[in-house]
């Protein structure tokens, strides 16, 4: 294999240049780390003792059969013991660990290796942070609009396009993740500035979550009350009136509740709770106090 094509991909580590070590993982090799992260996902196999670590390794498993190549088998064993250690993250996010790791593993030598876990497990919380704020809140929520918004129209395209949105996002992101990861990893991780950039990131991706949700309550969660009080001749309708002190007052506090509801309830009654209301809106239709 050439030293240019090597160097496809690159990582300008000066304690790279100054071992003489030349790089040795490829874009091939990063290619094949995304597509076991996309296929198999953290999820493989989910442990107690070391959650998604088995999920890692076999995404991690070609660069470091390809780091280790020449190094016998007991180096190998031992780099795949160190990296059954805990690991817990946001799978898309995840990508750009795996670049890290893969440079800090061809770029340290063997009494180094410590660096490996250490990174895994500073960046797994922060970067799960962000995976969640910016595709599990904002993405989704910006997706599912968009598709929700064909949708009630009856145009078909509207969960085919919110469903192209969203994997197009979390796909490219978790490739080029990877590839960026192994690229800048090391430089990042050195320059000290990661904390403030993932803070930055959590913060904006927070706000946009909540604009776009509090613009899907208004347009899509509709709550009417049609009962009329009587009232000396005068006819009091309860939804005007509540319109009159606040519009979409009922679907922001419906939202609120439901809100609160889920935050203390385990997420296995998360079904149960949909056909509740599911029930429960149906009945109070058919009794007439919502239309």
């Amino acid at each position: 294999m050439s030293a240019g094509k090597d160097r496809a991909v690159g990582l300008d580590n000066p304690n790279t240049q100054a071992k003489g070590s030349y790089i040795k993982i490829t874009r091939k090799d990063l290619n094949a780390v995304y597509w076991r992260l996309q296929i198999f996902g953290l999820g493989i196999t989910v442990t107690s003792s070391n959650a998604q670590a088995i999920g890692f390794i076999t995404a991690l498993a070609p660069v470091l059969k390809k780091v280790y190549k020449d190094a016998g088998k007991a180096a190998r064993v031992e780099a795949m013991q160190r990296h059954l250690a805990y690991f817990l993250s946001q799978n898309t996010a995840t990508g750009m660990i795996l670049g890290i790791t893969a440079a800090i593993e061809e770029t340290t030598e063997v009494d180094e290796k410590e660096a490996v876990v250490a990174v895994k497990a500073g960046m797994m919380g922060p970067l799960a942070g962000i995976g969640d704020s910016v595709f599990k809140i904002t993405i989704q929520a910006i997706a599912g609009s968009i598709g929700a918004a064909y949708a009630l129209q009856g145009n078909l395209i509207g969960p085919i396009l919110m469903f192209l949105i969203y994997n197009g996002i979390n796909i490219g992101v978790k490739y080029f993740g990877t590839i960026m990861g192994y690229e800048k990893g090391i430089e990042f991780v050195q320059s000290g500035e990661q904390a403030k950039v993932i803070q930055k990131i959590i913060n904006i991706s927070t706000m946009v979550g909540v604009i776009v949700l509090g613009a899907l309550i208004g347009n899509y969660v509709k709550i009417n009350v049609g009962t009329e009080i009587v009232i000396n001749e005068t006819i009091v309708n309860i939804q005007a009136l509540l319109d009159g002190i606040l519009p979409k007052l009922l679907p922001l506090l419906f939202t609120i509740g439901l809100y609160k509801l889920h935050s203390r309830m385990p997420r296995k009654y998360l079904i149960l709770l949909i056909f509740g209301i599911l029930i429960v809106g149906t009945l109070l239709a058919m009794a007439g106090i919502l239309v």
